[in-house]
């Protein structure tokens, strides 16, 4: 990509290398259906422990899925993918605002990662220009929080499974997503022709 690219050819190329971008939200998918089965049958510090691994997960597990798929979202060939990209390192920086909290309130764990984890979705929308980014985020954090109170013994199940849900909702979204079509890049117009591609008239008679 050209250092002048437009916004529109550079989520043009987003589109052409990224695809319609799977790989993440099935890690996620599977990620947060592990941590909602050992959450149903593990007592409380140990179902903190398996979300700590299973979430841990989902950037490997997404990178598989990426080769699977032939999507290369992570390789910074512009500066959209650079920016998707510190979009996750934010997440991982939130893990120091989840940690203290889990020592204090163990069942908060799953409240402020199924949170605050969701957040780089925000920033994917505004690079597609799409509203599946902004649903995932405010749909997910909603429902999270809604889980935390309404189910106060099973949170380390109904938060994963409210996860899980908006997951599965954003994978058919991306799927069905239109993409943009490759722009090609413009040639800049040459003053010694007119807008038929012919020379002027004037051109012509000088040169003769």
């Amino acid at each position: 990509m050209r250092q002048d690219a437009t916004l529109e050819e550079l989520r043009s190329e987003f589109d052409r290398f990224g695809g319609r971008t799977l790989s993440f939200p099935i890690a996620g998918t599977i990620a947060w259906t592990a941590t909602g089965i050992f959450g149903a049958f593990l007592p409380e510090d140990n179902a903190s422990i398996a979300l700590f691994i299973c979430i841990g997960m989902i950037f490997p597990l997404s990178l598989v899925f990426a080769r699977i798929l032939r999507e290369d979202v992570y390789s910074t060939k512009n500066e959209l993918d650079a920016l998707f990209f510190r979009g996750l390192i934010m997440v991982i920086l939130v893990w120091a605002i989840a940690i203290p909290f889990w020592f204090v309130e163990a069942s908060s764990l799953p409240l402020s990662v199924g949170v605050l984890a969701g957040l780089h979705w925000i920033v994917y929308g505004w690079i597609v220009q799409h509203w599946v980014g902004m649903f995932h985020s405010v749909t997910r954090t909603i429902l999270v929080l809604a889980c935390w109170f309404v189910f106060p013994d099973h949170r380390f199940i109904a938060i994963p499974a409210a996860v899980v849900v908006v997951y599965l909702i954003t994978i058919w979204v991306l799927a069905t997503r239109p993409l943009r079509s490759p722009l090609e890049v413009r040639k800049a117009p040459n003053p010694s022709l007119n807008p038929t591609g012919n020379r002027p008239a004037s051109c012509a008679s000088a040169e003769s």
